[in-house]
C-alpha cells in the first residue's frame, strides 16, 4: 500500500487513473466547483515517484516520516539548527506550563507609525516601490557571499590593526616577528568567525522541537473516503497536510492594480476574492478564471489599507479601511457594479485594520493610530461607537492591528506601538480599571526592553484559544489567549524579518496547524505550528517585501501581495516537496541585518521618515 502525501494535483486528476472511482470523482467534481486553477497530470503511476520525494522531502526538513507506530524521529533541522540538536528542557519549562488542549492535533488533522497627520500628501504610501530585487539564485548567493566576505575583510582588517596597536611595541616590530603576528591574527579571525558562526546556528535552533510524524496519507484516506468512513473530514485533512503544504507553488498572477496592493479577502465561499491597493481602488476577483468582475473608487484620500466582506450579507456589502482615517461601507449589486460607498466613521489617524464578527452582517469594528477603537454598526443612524481609547498609563498607543475572537466575539485583542497584546471585552470595559484591558502579553524579554518594539499584526487561531502576534524587527510568538494575565509566549518563530512595512501574519490550516507570514526578503515562510520548524519558503515579490497572506477558506492554497503591483495565487501542484534552498543562508543574512539595525539605531524606527524615504525610492525608480 503507498503510504504517501498525494499532491493537489494528483487529487484532481484521479479521474484520469485507474484506481479512480466514484467516491474519488466527487472529490474531482468538488475540485471543479471551486475552479481551482490546478493543472492535470496522471496519477496511479506517480505513486512511487510520490512516496521517493516525499523521503527526500521529509530528509530535508528535519524529520523521516515513519508509521505512527514508530518511536523515533530522524532530526535535522533545514531552518537553521544543527543535526540532532534538541532544545533546552530548562528554556521550555516556564512555556509549557498550563498548555491546552488546542495546541494538540486533532487525532485526524496533521500538525496558521507615529499618527500621521491630516494634509499629508495623498502620493504617500507605507510600501517601498523602489525597493531592490531580490532573488535566491546561486548567483545572488554568490554575490551576497561575496559581499559579506568584503565587509568581513575590511572589519577584520581594522581588528587586526587595532590588535597590533595594542601589543608591545605598538606594531613597530622587525619583519621576521610581522610575520608571527599575521599567522596570529589569522588564527584570532577564523576563531572569531567560528564563534559567530556557532552563537548563530544556536540562536536557530533554540526553541525549536520534533517535527510530528505525517497524520493524514493519501491512498488510506482515499480508500477510507470511498467506504463512507470520515468523508465530511475528507477536504479539513487534505487542507492542513503538511505534505501538501510542502508542494505549494505559484499558479498564477491577477494584474489590474497600478499601486502596490495592501489587503486581500476571500469571500466566505471562497469564490470571489476583493483587493486593494495605493492606487485607491477596490477590485472583485473571480480568481479561478483569473478575471476582475468589479472594480470601483473606494472613496478613500489615501492608500486602501483593507476591504473585507462582511459575513452573511450575500457578498453585497464591503467594509473598507485607509490611511486616510475613514472607514467606509460598499453597497455592492448583483448586477456586478458598486451603488455608493459612504463613510461610517473617522479615525484622527491612519486606520490600518477592520476586525469583523463572524456571524454578524452589519457590525464590525475598526482601530487606529489615534488609539481609538470603534464598534460600527450599519442599522443605527449614527453607525460609529467609541468603545475604548487603548492606553499605557496616561499614554496612548496608536493601533496597526485588530481582531475579534471566533469562539467568544465579545472578545477582541489588539496591537499597536508598545510591545504589548491586550484583550478587551466589549461587555465590561471600564477604562478607570485598568484602562479597561481584561489582560495583556507580551514576551517576557521584551517587557523592559529599550529597543521599542510594535506589533503590526496579531490574529486567533480558528478555535480562539490561541494568539499569534508579529513584531517589527523581532519574530512572531504565539500566546494561549486562555492563559492569565501577564502569560510568557508558548511558540517563538525566526527566520523572516519583518522591518520595513506593517507587516502580517496568519494561520493556515483548517484547524490552524501552520503560520505563514511575509518577510522584508521577499520571500513567504510557513511554520509548522507546534515544533515552529520552517516547512515551506517561497520567493513572494520581487518587489522585495511581502505583507498579505490570505489562506483559502476551504481548499489548499491561498492568495498574497505585496510591493508589487499583482496579486499571486499559490496551489499544491509541484511534482515534489520542497528543499528549502538557501534557505539558512537567508535566515542568517536577515538576522545579521536586523542586529545591525538594532546597533545602529536603538529605538523604533520613524515612521514619517520611512514615508518620506518610500515616496523619494519611489520617484527615482525607472518607468517600466
Amino acid at each position: 500500500m503507498i503510504e504517501a502525501a498525494l499532491s493537489a494535483r494528483s487529487l484532481v486528476s484521479l479521474n484520469n487513473s485507474s484506481i479512480a472511482s466514484g467516491g474519488q470523482r466527487e472529490l474531482l467534481q468538488l475540485m471543479s466547483a471551486a475552479q481551482l486553477p490546478f493543472s492535470l497530470g496522471s496519477t496511479q503511476d506517480k505513486g512511487d515517484r510520490m512516496a521517493e520525494a516525499d523521503g527526500k522531502s521529509t530528509a530535508l526538513n528535519g524529520s523521516e516520516e515513519k508509521e505512527p507506530g514508530e518511536d523515533q524521529h530522524k532530526e535535522g533541522d533545514a531552518s537553521g539548527s544543527k543535526e540532532g540538536q534538541t532544545e533546552s528542557s530548562s528554556q521550555d519549562a516556564p512555556k509549557e506550563t498550563g498548555e491546552p488542549s488546542g495546541d494538540k492535533p486533532m487525532p485526524d488533522v496533521e500538525g496558521e507609525t507615529d499618527a500621521n497627520k491630516e494634509g499629508e500628501e495623498e502620493e504617500d504610501t507605507d510600501s517601498m516601490d523602489g525597493s531592490g530585487l531580490y532573488s535566491l539564485t546561486e548567483d545572488g548567493e554568490r554575490e551576497s557571499e561575496g559581499g559579506r566576505r568584503e565587509r568581513a575583510k575590511d572589519k577584520d582588517g581594522g581588528k587586526r590593526a587595532a590588535r597590533k596597536r595594542n601589543r608591545p611595541g605598538g606594531g613597530t616590530n622587525h619583519s621576521s616577528s610581522s610575520d608571527e603576528d599575521d599567522d596570529e591574527d589569522e588564527e584570532e579571525e577564523q576563531k572569531d568567525d567560528e564563534d559567530d558562526d556557532e552563537a548563530m546556528e544556536a540562536w536557530l535552533g533554540a526553541e525549536l522541537r520534533d517535527l510530528r510524524g505525517p497524520i493524514w496519507r493519501a491512498v488510506p484516506s482515499l480508500r477510507s473516503r470511498e467506504i463512507g468512513r470520515d468523508s465530511h473530514q475528507f477536504v479539513r485533512r487534505v487542507c492542513g497536510a503538511r505534505g501538501l503544504v510542502q508542494r505549494l507553488e505559484l499558479q498564477g498572477r491577477l494584474e489590474r492594480h497600478t499601486g502596490c496592493v495592501n489587503t486581500l479577502h476571500f469571500n466566505p465561499s471562497g469564490t470571489r476574492l476583493a483587493s486593494g491597493s495605493d492606487d485607491l481602488r477596490v477590485v472583485i476577483w473571480d480568481w479561478a478564471i483569473r478575471r476582475a468582475e468589479l472594480e470601483f473608487d473606494s472613496g478613500h484620500k489615501s492608500n486602501v489599507f483593507q476591504a473585507k466582506f462582511l459575513p452573511h450579507s450575500g457578498d453585497s456589502t464591503l467594509a473598507m479601511c485607509a490611511r486616510d482615517g475613514q472607514i467606509r461601507v460598499a453597497e455592492l449589486s448583483a448586477t456586478q457594479r458598486c451603488k455608493n460607498t459612504k463613510r461610517v466613521a473617522q479615525h484622527k489617524g491612519a486606520a490600518h485594520k477592520l476586525a469583523l464578527e463572524p456571524d454578524s452582517p452589519c457590525s464590525f469594528l475598526s482601530a487606529g493610530e489615534d488609539a481609538v477603537v470603534f464598534g460600527i454598526d450599519l442599522r443605527l443612524d449614527r453607525p460609529a461607537n467609541k468603545l475604548v481609547v487603548v492606553k499605557e498609563g496616561d499614554k496612548k498607543v496608536g493601533l496597526y492591528t485588530i481582531f475579534v475572537n471566533p469562539a467568544k466575539t465579545h472578545h477582541f485583542a489588539v496591537g499597536g506601538r508598545d510591545q504589548y497584546v491586550r484583550i478587551y471585552d466589549q461587555r465590561k470595559i471600564n477604562e478607570n480599571d485598568n484602562n479597561g484591558v481584561l489582560k495583556k502579553f507580551c514576551p517576557s524579554h521584551l517587557v523592559s526592553s529599550e529597543s521599542k518594539t510594535n506589533i503590526t499584526c496579531l490574529v486567533y487561531s480558528h478555535d480562539g484559544t490561541e494568539l499569534l502576534a508579529s513584531y517589527n524587527d523581532e519574530d512572531i510568538y504565539l500566546f494561549d489567549s486562555n492563559h492569565s494575565d501577564g502569560a510568557d509566549y508558548r511558540r517563538r518563530y525566526k527566520g523572516h524579518r519583518n522591518n520595513a512595512t506593517v507587516k502580517g501574519v496568519n494561520f493556515y490550516g483548517p484547524c490552524s496547524e501552520f503560520v505563514v507570514s511575509g518577510s522584508d526578503c521577499g520571500h513567504i515562510y510557513l511554520w509548522d505550528k507546534y515544533s515552529a520548524r520552517i516547512v515551506q519558503f517561497m520567493e513572494g515579490d520581487r518587489g522585495g517585501v511581502v505583507n498579505c497572506l490570505e489562506p483559502h477558506p476551504h481548499l489548499p492554497g491561498m492568495a498574497t501581495s505585496g510591493l508589487d503591483h499583482d496579486i499571486k495565487l499559490w496551489a499544491p501542484t509541484a511534482e515534489s516537496p520542497t528543499g528549502l534552498k538557501g534557505l539558512k543562508e537567508v535566515m542568517k543574512k536577515n538576522k545579521r541585518e536586523r542586529d545591525e539595525d538594532s546597533v545602529r539605531h536603538g529605538d523604533q524606527y520613524d515612521t514619517q521618515l520611512l514615508w518620506f524615504l518610500m515616496r523619494h525610492m519611489r520617484n527615482r525608480r525607472p518607468p517600466r
